[in-house]
């Protein structure tokens, strides 16, 4: 390999303190190396030869740098151009995923979404919210009420859905649009948390820019909720003064939108189950792979770590141990705050749901209620039978690469 050029892939490079995020933006593949090793990527796109790249390299470093080695873990990684014209596709992150990086609205007017004056207006959206609950606790939702705003709790049901999936809708479009401005593509996904179904924006190409252009698409979809939340209180509270009179119903549909969008805000909280706050978490402290070195070291403060697993925990970041010893711990604790989410949030309405849906199958299969409410329940706890699916595929394919 001495003395030929590499040709490589469409590679970006990010400076991060002492080491260089590089990747390729198409296949969503990141990993940080030496400073000295984007000296190398770095020469070697402009054509260099190998023993050019080499001669750069020990001027940087101070001490010669074995490059056909290092050229060998870029092919490796996928990173060096075979030739071949194929496309690759990108990394998945989800069971459930667009194959394709998606653009869309161009940077110059997603922009000012997303600068400093919106971002304050953002702000004081989400102070204002929090301050309706603390002046109007009344306006805070509750479940077993807000749920149905209709008399018949199967159409509610329906009527939830809907409502629920919009909500997502708008939240990981905030996503995507804050990625447009900030110059990144992205992709639409299904995963699951635990049990729970989410959807999902693959922002994985916000490591082609720096660290503090990266808030903004993480943070893109809470800003959007912060908006929608803030208006449908405003709403809420016109109608509490008297300052509107819109029909009962009109009012009921605004305090199912409130239940909705504020059990999405305070589950993006939850950076226990690599939510949007974990994504900034992660970013504001420089770690590279938070989640397998907190599992790591769980099974080491457990007596459970491998030799093998010893020495990979021994290779991760700094950043990533430093964090991994209280983020261990919150991972582990979180359990109980996902459990008291969903006790206050969502088993008032699936208890009310099936207890309504038992009076119906009640009555037997020739009669209309009985159809009727087996189509409402299965509607409405259609995500998490998808969730248990896709966990059980999951295990299954743990089970199988174990084997």
């Amino acid at each position: 390999m001495s003395g030929t050029t590499v040709p490589l892939r469409a590679l970006t490079l990010v400076p991060e303190g002492d080491e260089v995020v590089v990747g390729d933006p198409e296949t969503g593949t990141f990993v940080t190396v030496p400073a000295v090793g984007g000296v190398v990527i770095s020469a070697l796109r402009r054509g260099a030869t190998t023993d050019e790249a080499a001669a750069e390299a020990e001027a940087f470093a101070g001490e010669p740098v074995d490059v056909p080695a290092f050229v060998q873990v870029l092919t490796e990684l996928g990173f060096v151009d075979d030739r071949t014209g194929e496309e690759r596709e990108a990394v998945r992150t989800a069971p459930i995923q667009f194959r394709r990086w998606m653009g869309g609205v161009s940077q110059r007017p997603a922009r000012p979404f997303f600068g400093p004056v919106a971002w304050t207006v953002y702000a004081a959206c989400a102070l204002f919210s929090a301050g309706v609950f603390v002046v109007s606790p009344s306006l805070f939702p509750q479940p077993a009420r807000d749920a149905f705003p209709l008399g018949d709790i199967g159409l509610s049901a329906l009527l939830l859905a809907p409502f629920a999936l919009a909500s997502t809708a708008l939240h990981e479009c905030g996503h995507w649009l804050a990625a447009c401005a900030a110059g990144v593509r992205s992709r639409f996904g299904i995963d699951r948390r635990m049990m729970l179904l989410v959807f999902e924006t693959d922002l994985t190409q916000v490591w082609t820019v720096p660290r503090r252009q990266r808030y903004a698409p993480l943070l893109g979809g809470l800003a959007v909720d912060a908006v929608l939340l803030s208006l449908l209180l405003s709403g809420r509270l016109m109608v509490q003064a008297g300052l509107w009179t819109p029909p009962p119903t009109v009012d009921a549909l605004l305090a199912v939108w409130v239940y909705v969008k504020l059990t999405g805000m305070l589950w993006q909280c939850m950076i226990f189950l690599r939510t949007d706050l974990y994504a900034v978490l992660v970013n504001a402290l420089g770690c590279r792979d938070l989640w397998r070195v907190k599992s790591l070291m769980l099974r080491q403060a457990f007596g459970r770590l491998s030799p093998g697993q010893a020495a990979e925990l021994a290779r991760a970041s700094a950043a990533d141990r430093r964090a991994g010893r209280w983020f261990r711990w919150v991972w582990l604790a979180g359990f109980v705050g996902v459990l008291g989410w969903f006790a206050f949030f969502l088993l008032p309405v699936i208890v009310t749901v099936l207890q309504w849906t038992a009076a119906g199958l009640a009555l037997g299969p020739l009669t209309g209620r009985f159809w009727y409410s087996l189509l409402c329940a299965a509607l409405l706890l259609s995500p998490q039978t998808l969730a248990a699916a896709l966990a059980v595929k999951e295990y299954a394919r743990r089970f199988r690469q174990r084997a």
